[in-house]
């Protein structure tokens, strides 16, 4: 990797038990961290000599720990809220039916447009591609050159995504991410055509731990 390059390791947590059929969000649920041959593999992937950051929910803390415990040295990750899933607001904890039931008038309005709307007292995923992005080129600034590995949660990975490539939220909503896969995004200063400006380039997005995946 150039020296100017900086470089982006999104990792997204551990699969969550225990909320199956319901919309978590932003609350802290517990994980299953037990597929010791998936965090090896992240262990040798990753570069310990990097910049870490989780999220402050403690499935993020948590994966981020287990790796460090298979095999990888690496300094404590920085937490940082932004790095935050997509808050649900009065809607998290419930089914979607539920949510439905309780107002549907509202229910229907988000619908209309619901990358951009926000459940009640919650967040759209615009609003987490702004402040995930706001925190990627916060740091990409401050680290530039560097690697830095997140991490974080689905949403955070594809709002990352989508402010590295400008991409319409509705379409940075289709990008899958399953748990415990890697996506990997670059920064460069230089510019990606002939030297001029600055850019990203995604080199992977959604790269399984383990490649017999």
């Amino acid at each position: 990797m150039s020296t100017e390059t900086t470089r982006w390791w999104l990792v997204r947590h551990a699969p969550v038990v225990g909320v199956e059929g319901i919309i978590y969000g932003a609350d802290d649920v517990q994980c299953d961290l037990s597929d010791l041959t998936s965090f090896q593999a992240l262990a040798r992937r990753l570069p310990g000599d990097a910049e870490w950051y989780t999220s402050h929910l403690s499935r993020a803390k948590l994966t981020a720990k287990t790796i460090r415990d298979a095999g990888l040295k690496t300094p404590d990750p920085i937490i940082d809220e932004r790095f935050g899933e997509q808050s649900f607001g009065d809607w998290q904890g419930s089914t979607w039916d539920q949510m439905r039931d309780v107002n549907p008038v509202v229910y229907d309005k988000f619908w209309e447009d619901p990358v951009r709307n926000r459940t009640p007292n919650g967040e759209s995923f615009a609003d987490q591609i702004q402040r995930v992005g706001e925190a990627i080129e916060h740091y990409t600034a401050k680290h530039a050159g560097r690697d830095i590995v997140c991490v974080s949660h689905g949403g955070t990975v594809r709002a990352a995504v989508s402010h590295a490539l400008n991409l319409d939220p509705a379409a940075g909503m289709a990008l899958t991410v399953h748990t415990l896969s890697v996506t990997v995004m670059e920064h460069v200063p230089g510019g990606l055509l002939r030297g001029k400006g600055a850019g990203w380039r995604i080199l992977n997005v959604n790269r399984p731990a383990r490649e017999d995946h």
